[in-house]
């Protein structure tokens, strides 16, 4: 099965397309933005973060985004998951265009359909790693799945640690938690920005598989922005993106494929 490890296949290049847009749930793609523009106040000239973006995300899939510093790979992550707004595009998920949706509806989307983990882990240092993992539920008062909770805590390997504050856990185990917290309400999307952006290679490794895992043991889609094409090639798919577009994919990743495409755009 494809992702297991780190990749050993020199990957295929193909050219990136979203396809039609259209507001049919059966689309195989989790996924889907098209056309996505976003453009931000400069000093002496606005940005361009996105320039007409599309790219489908298939339902299922581990796709790993890609590009140099300044790419727009973060702002791309931010619109599809409805924490920024694009200037112009369309982000569907199964079907349902969400850059109409009102702030409130935009907002439940977010917390029912979307998972969330960051570099810098954002768990509530008051609170036990177990309340961090159920309190999205809580506040939305929403019923906590007991047996799911104790089948991700036993799967990301946190047994012993539910009652230790933040602060008493490793970088790793701060990472895990928040993985927890992003697939207890089991979402249609998870989305992660540089996961293993704050961690040493052993803890990352284990960040990795954990999403690997939501993948390819539980069907989640996964969208993962990272630096680091070790950590790409965990993943079914890379998008490249250079200057706010959309330079290619490569699907199958390795490392050392993924780490020639990154030099080739460096270079350009």
């Amino acid at each position: 099965m494809r992702g297991r490890g780190a990749g050993s296949g020199a990957g295929t290049e193909r050219g990136a397309g979203a396809g039609p847009p259209g507001g049919d749930p059966r689309d195989p793609a989790a996924l889907r933005v098209v056309g996505l523009e976003k453009t931000f106040a400069g000093g002496d000239a606005p940005v361009r973060a996105l320039r007409s973006v599309s790219a489908a995300f298939p339902r299922g899939g581990f796709t790993a985004v890609m590009g140099p510093s300044g790419s727009g790979k973060s702002t791309l992550l931010h619109c599809a998951a409805g924490l920024e707004r694009p200037d112009a595009g369309t982000v569907l998920v199964d079907g349902r265009d969400v850059t109409r949706l009102a702030e409130p509806a935009l907002t439940r989307m977010r917390a029912h359909a979307f998972g969330f983990v960051f570099q810098s882990f954002n768990l509530l240092p008051a609170l036990t790693a177990e309340e961090n993992i159920t309190v999205g539920q809580r506040f939305a008062g929403v019923p906590v799945d007991a047996a799911w909770r104790d089948h991700l805590v036993r799967s990301l390997g946190l047994e012993g640690r539910l009652r230790h504050r933040p602060s008493e856990l490793s970088g790793g185990q701060q990472q895990r938690v928040a993985i927890a917290r992003a697939l207890v309400h089991r979402p249609r999307v998870l989305f992660a920005d540089e996961p293993t952006g704050n961690l040493d290679s052993r803890s990352g490794e284990r960040v990795l598989q954990a999403l690997r895992d939501a993948v390819s043991d539980h069907g989640r889609t996964v969208v993962m922005v990272t630096h680091d094409p070790v950590a790409a090639a965990r993943a079914d798919r890379v998008l490249f993106l250079r200057d706010g577009a959309v330079e290619g994919e490569l699907a199958d990743p390795a490392a050392d494929s993924v780490l020639a495409w990154i030099r080739r755009l460096e270079s350009l």
